[in-house]
């Protein structure tokens, strides 16, 4: 990848947002493989020439993404990029870039499966223990999808804001990390997988059905319709998989 073909960030004014858009830019240009272990990543000071940064600013960003895994600083060796096995899957930034690779739907098969060994016990924990407030965010979320199907809301952020509510409502701090993951990839597999299904978006009714689950503190239910509901997309995308691996002979 030619770095000198990007535009120059010229002036280092709030230092902390030319830093971000460093390590976005060259995060993105890793998982996309335009940077690899076997072509090489960009010295320092080609860095800071292209951003019209410091050195500090620089490192500031390279120790992001060698936070996510992507790189790795070697003695005599420079700064190098790091096999997919050691990148941090579940970063939010390296999922959205991992989304901009070419499409993948073994990535979203292999991330509604994980889905489906979290969410289904979010909402059985959300209906034992959820708040006021978080089976309100509940309701409210489900009531947006059914105003989307009358084209008075956005079904795609609809969608997105009942999975984080539920899985907000778990009131498990481990799956609460989980919501920016989702939310990450609900925004690229929801069109997906309502475009195998020959629907314009998610089902209101199936997804109220487990709102009620939840505010009527029936775990067991919850838990099934939720796991029904992310089955039935994983099908759809398992199915289209099966298609894809056929054509290809």
């Amino acid at each position: 990848m030619d770095i000198s073909s990007k535009p120059s960030a010229a002036r280092e004014d709030g230092s902390g947002n030319i830093t971000r858009r460093i390590a976005n830019d060259l995060g993105r240009a890793i998982v996309t493989e335009q940077f690899t272990a076997a072509t090489g990543f960009p010295f320092e000071a080609q860095l800071c020439e292209q951003y019209g940064a410091s050195r500090p600013v620089v490192r500031e960003a390279v120790k992001m993404l060698t936070a996510k895994g992507l790189l790795r600083a070697r003695q005599r060796a420079g700064t190098v990029v790091q096999p997919e096995d050691s990148w941090n899957l579940l970063d939010p930034d390296v999922l959205k870039w991992l989304l901009e690779r070419e499409f993948s739907i073994d990535l979203l098969i292999a991330f509604t499966e994980m889905r489906m060994a979290i969410e289904p016990r979010a909402a059985g924990l959300a209906a034992d223990g959820a708040t006021g407030t978080q089976r309100a965010a509940i309701g409210h979320a489900t009531d947006r999808m059914f105003s989307a199907e009358q084209g008075n809301d956005d079904p795609l952020e609809a969608d997105i804001a009942f999975h984080r509510a539920v899985i907000e409502a778990s009131n498990n701090r481990f799956m609460r990390q989980f919501t920016d993951l989702s939310e990450a990839t609900l925004r690229f597999s929801i069109r997906r997988t309502n475009e195998y299904a020959g629907v314009s978006r998610a089902s209101a009714i199936d997804h109220k059905r487990v709102a009620t689950a939840i505010m009527k503190g029936d775990a067991l239910a919850a838990s099934a319709l939720m796991s029904k509901l992310i089955e039935g997309a994983l099908n759809l995308l398992l199915k289209a998989g099966n298609h894809v691996v056929k054509q290809s002979f």
